[in-house]
Order: structure tokens, then C-alpha cells, then sequence
């Protein structure tokens, strides 16, 4: 008997590995399809797609196709969270995959605006509509099959590390430009470089699909579809029963959401196109900001386990929120130790955000409806946040010609952030035992 106990207690570990492990490489995947674009949005798409117009012009067109991803996020959260709740998590994440990943290989293969004229634009921005679906879906799964699968007792822990996939994306994705940057030449790299790294997608889809495969469903859905407790319309059931939670999850992310897309994001163009400083030194930074986040997501995610979810996050926002006003003085310093470690500083506040925010965003839901309001919840911040952060820094620098209010609205915006927080309930030391029948009693 003790042996059998030993026995299905290593097989519930392995599972448990396996199920982290496909989520945290399946997700790190998709994110650098989605951060490959927004880094060319930032370096080469004002250029190659959008030549006719003045280069702050190009750039802000450049990030106007980027947003378009993120109006299709809370669409794809819509339509793969529905059949997420309904048919099982697995099935969506492998669907998922595929998308983002075939839409970020035929990107790479868009013949430019000198070659199509204005159907290049306009196929780029389609292309970027379909893999803003696909992620939509994405991330609520991945968090899901990591909670659902994990210690009952360290689920802040186990959701935090599907968001490590987000820095390991994007180290992936400045990773594959850089290094295109270091072999190419200015001309090169316009004219075929920043290519390169959409068409490995091919090969990442390979990875992704063979892992993800090889995950068992997750035993809380199972669990469900066993006692009955499916909902037939479970977006709708959101809409019904958990608009309160709804809004707080949508809330709660956008500061996070603003302060990242500004901290790695914005800063590339700030930095080179603002502060005059070389395109290889500021993918640098985002690439050792990157490598960063991977180490601390997870730490604060452990921490929000011991402390709370609602302490570690707020903890983060209020960093960042002061930490905002130092950041633009030392970026323009050109000193690159002082910019390492003003972007350093940004997404370590930025991680103690991070790290419970899975935890934080699915425990609103019960679990029979909890992929679809944490995804829609997830991607509606989505659109107030990411989508309009660099739209509206690159705009607010050309009409004062300062960072001040730059920094004042993600002052603002993580203000936000932590209203949210502070007026949901504290999550951790719930029962994730309870029935979804049960949580909505």
C-alpha cells in the first residue's frame, strides 16, 4: 500500500512537471510570435511597410498595426475561453498554437510597400489580427492547465510560471533580431534580416505542438465534466453572475499592461529615436530586462502564496507608479549602466505584478466558467492598456516634446491598478476544492 502511495504520488509530480513545463514553453512560443512584431513594429515596419509618411509618422502607424492584435485578443479570449470551459483546456492551447504561429511565418514572407504598395500594409495588419486571436486564447489556457495540474497550496507559484513565458518570448524575439542586426548590415536587414526570425516560427510550431500533445487535460475540468457541472453558454454566465470580477480583473491588468509595453517596448524607440542611442544597445536592454523578469516572476508568485495576492500586487504597482518618474531622467543619461538600471528597477516592480496575477485574475472565477472571465478579463486590459500605451507615448512626446507626461499617464493608468486590487477579495487561502456549483453559492 505505502508503495502504491509512493508510486502515484511520483506520478502525480511528473504530471504535474510535465503540465508546467508544456504551458511555460507552449506560452514562451506564442509570446515571441507577438513580441516579434511589436519589436520590428518598433525598428524596421515604419521603413519596410509604411515608407511614404516622416519616420515619427511611420512608427506611430507601425504601432497602429500592433494595437490591431490586441483588439482581436478579447475576441479570440471570447471564442476559445466559450470552448475552453466546454471541451477541455488542452484542445484550445494546441489550436492556439498554430494560429499564432502560421500567421507570424506568412508575415515574414509579406513582400514590402515598394513591391506591393498599400496591400502590404494592409495584409500586415490582417496578419497581426489573426495572431492577436490566437493569443487571445492562449493565455488563459496555459494558466489554467499550470493552476489546475499544481499543488493546491502553492498556486500562486504554479501560475506564475506560464507568465515567464512572456520575458522568455520576448528574450527569444530581441534574441533573433539582435543577433540578425549584428550579421547584417543596415540594408541587409531591411531587405531580408528581420525575416529571419519570423520564419522560424516554423520550426517553434514543431516544438510547441509535440509538447503540448503530450499534456494530460487538466484534472479540475475533467473533474467537472464528470459531476455535470459544465455550463452551456459559459461567456454568458460571466456576463450574468461575475461582472463585479470581471471588471476588477480587467482593472487590475491595466497598469501592468501600460507599465510593460512602456518599460520594453517604448523604450527601444525612445531610446533610439528620442535619445539617439545605437539600435543593437537598446535591444541590449530589453534583452538583459528579459532575462530579469524570468528570474523574479516566479519568486513574487511564491511570495504572493506566503503574503497574499493583493499585497505583492500592489506592492509592484506602487513601485512602478514612483519608480516612472525616474525612469525617462536616467534613459536619457546615455549612460548605459544608469539605462540598465532604469529598466531594471521598471520590470522588477513590473514582476512582483506579474508574478500573482495569474493566481490573482482566475481565483475571481469559479472554475466551470474561470477560462473564459479570466481570458476576456486578461485581453480587455488588453486594449486599454498595451494596445494604446506606445500609440499614446509616441504621441504625447511629439505634442510636448517631453517624457513628463509620458510619465504621468502610466502614473495614472497603474493608479488604476491598484483601486482594482485593493477592493477585490484576497484569494489565497481560498479552497480550490470546491466545486464550481459551490463557489457560486
Amino acid at each position: 500500500m505505502a508503495s502504491q502511495t509512493t508510486t502515484r504520488s511520483q506520478d502525480d509530480r511528473t504530471t504535474r512537471r510535465r503540465a508546467i513545463g508544456g504551458s511555460v514553453i507552449g506560452t514562451a512560443l506564442e509570446w515571441y510570435d507577438f513580441f516579434l512584431y511589436g519589436t520590428a513594429a518598433a525598428l524596421v515596419f515604419n521603413t519596410v511597410f509604411f515608407p511614404t509618411v516622416d519616420p515619427l509618422t511611420g512608427t506611430l502607424l507601425a504601432f497602429g498595426s500592433f494595437a490591431v492584435g490586441f483588439v482581436a485578443r478579447p475576441i479570440g479570449a471570447i471564442v476559445f475561453g466559450n470552448f475552453g470551459d466546454r471541451i477541455g483546456r488542452k484542445r484550445i492551447l494546441v489550436i492556439t498554437l498554430m494560429i499564432m504561429g502560421i500567421s507570424t511565418m506568412l508575415i515574414g514572407m509579406l513582400p514590402g510597400y515598394g513591391t506591393a504598395g498599400i496591400l502590404a500594409p494592409i495584409a500586415l495588419t490582417v496578419l497581426r489580427f489573426v495572431q492577436g486571436f490566437g493569443l487571445g486564447g492562449e493565455w488563459g489556457g496555459a494558466v489554467l492547465m499550470s493552476l489546475e495540474h499544481g499543488d493546491p497550496k502553492r498556486r500562486g507559484l504554479a501560475a506564475s510560471w506560464p507568465q515567464i513565458g512572456v520575458p522568455l518570448g520576448l528574450l527569444l524575439a530581441n534574441g533573433a533580431l539582435t543577433l540578425m542586426l549584428w550579421l547584417t548590415d543596415d540594408d541587409a536587414f531591411l531587405a531580408w534580416g528581420w525575416r529571419v526570425p519570423f520564419l522560424l516560427s516554423a520550426v517553434l510550431i514543431a516544438i510547441g505542438l509535440w509538447i503540448r500533445l503530450n499534456v494530460t487535460e487538466s484534472p479540475e475540468f475533467e473533474k467537472l465534466a464528470a459531476e455535470g457541472h459544465r455550463v452551456k453558454h459559459p461567456i454568458l454566465e460571466v456576463l450574468r453572475t461575475q461582472r463585479r470580477e470581471l471588471l476588477i480583473a480587467t482593472g487590475s491588468r491595466i497598469g501592468t499592461d501600460v507599465a510593460f509595453y512602456i518599460f520594453v517596448l517604448f523604450v527601444v524607440t525612445y531610446l533610439t529615436q528620442m535619445v539617439g542611442i545605437e539600435q543593437t544597445t537598446a535591444t541590449l536592454v530589453v534583452l538583459v530586462s528579459a532575462a530579469t523578469m524570468i528570474l523574479f516572476i516566479p519568486v513574487f508568485g511564491a511570495l504572493s502564496d506566503r503574503l497574499g495576492r493583493r499585497p505583492v500586487y500592489i506592492g509592484g504597482a506602487v513601485g512602478a507608479l514612483l519608480w516612472v518618474f525616474a525612469f525617462f531622467p536616467l534613459l536619457e543619461t546615455q549612460n548605459l549602466t544608469l539605462i540598465l538600471l532604469a529598466d531594471f528597477v521598471g520590470m522588477l516592480c513590473w514582476a512582483a505584478m506579474y508574478g500573482p496575477l495569474a493566481a490573482f485574475t482566475t481565483e475571481l472565477f469559479p472554475a466551470n466558467v474561470r477560462y473564459s472571465g479570466a481570458s476576456l478579463g486578461f485581453q480587455l486590459s488588453g486594449i486599454l492598456g498595451g494596445a494604446l500605451a506606445p500609440i499614446i507615448a509616441v504621441a504625447l512626446y511629439g505634442r510636448f516634446e517631453s517624457w513628463v507626461p509620458i510619465a504621468i499617464y502610466v502614473a495614472g493608468m497603474l493608479l488604476i491598478t491598484v483601486v482594482s486590487v485593493m477592493i477585490a477579495r484576497e484569494s489565497s487561502r481560498d479552497t480550490p476544492a470546491l466545486t464550481a456549483a459551490e463557489l457560486q453559492r
